[in-house]
């Protein structure tokens, strides 16, 4: 008997060890034609395995890449795209992926509100703009709230918008409040609240008509014609029983 461990490594083993040996076989034709014929016939049987991936851009150049890959690029066979190199496809390595370096002050507020800021920095001064930098500045506390918990002044917002859009948004010296943190709070919790009601509100419903069907299904069960003759039967054995104890 021979082990898979006394066997040589799987260089995919995704594939398996029979795909593995059709390549090596493939690589022992001598006859051109045949070795291309068997080729196409492997990528056939390796498609078959991943029926999923049909539709993946590419799929059968991905295969053919593959096949040379598990041939140690060693089979010479006719590909209907360019043959790949060892040093191409095992040594090459992925570009580095490039992840924002930037280091923002105060960071609680998110990235989301810089963009606004920057959008609200570009608006002609007006109602509308008045009223998105408020929107802003509401936005800003709810978000400074969840981060500290705690009660914060209306001042210390309008500094840090002031401080965000580069002394573009100044709203130092307005007489308009925000909103109170007891809403800003509330609101959140109040959703959550309305979220879980709702949640045991369908549990309770899907209850109630488990309880009706299974009523139902009882009362069917037991008006059927067959539950009816069952009980009459019942009923003359249970007479007879009594007539025979009589006498």
């Amino acid at each position: 008997m021979e082990y898979n461990t006394l066997r040589t490594q799987l260089i995919i083993p995704e594939y398996g060890r029979h795909i593995q040996q059709m390549v090596d076989h493939c690589l022992t034709i001598q006859d051109e034609k045949e070795r291309n014929e068997f080729a196409e016939i492997i990528i056939e049987v390796m498609g078959e395995l991943n029926p999923h991936l049909r539709d993946i851009p590419d799929f059968q150049h991905k295969l053919w890449d593959q096949l040379f890959i598990m041939s140690d690029f060693k089979i010479d066979v006719k590909s209907p795209y360019p043959i790949p190199t060892k040093t191409d496809t095992i040594n090459s390595k992925p570009n580095k992926v490039e992840y924002p370096n930037s280091i923002y002050k105060y960071r609680y507020y998110g990235s989301n509100i810089r963009k606004m800021i920057n959008v609200a920095v570009t608006w002609e001064e007006g109602e509308k703009s008045e009223g998105l930098y408020f929107a802003i500045a509401n936005h800003m506390k709810k978000c400074y709230l969840k981060w500290n918990k705690d009660t914060v002044d209306d001042s210390v917002i309008f500094n840090h918008l002031y401080e965000l859009s580069e002394g573009k948004i100044d709203l130092r010296n307005v007489e308009d409040h925000l909103v109170q943190p007891e809403r800003v709070i509330n609101s959140s919790n109040s959703y959550q609240s309305k979220s879980n009601t709702s949640y045991q509100n369908r549990s309770t419903l899907n209850q109630n008509q488990n309880r009706q069907n299974n009523n139902q299904n009882r009362s069917n069960s037991t008006n059927s014609p067959t539950n009816r003759n069952n009980s009459n039967n019942n009923n003359n054995r249970n007479q007879n029983v009594r007539n025979n104890n009589k006498g």
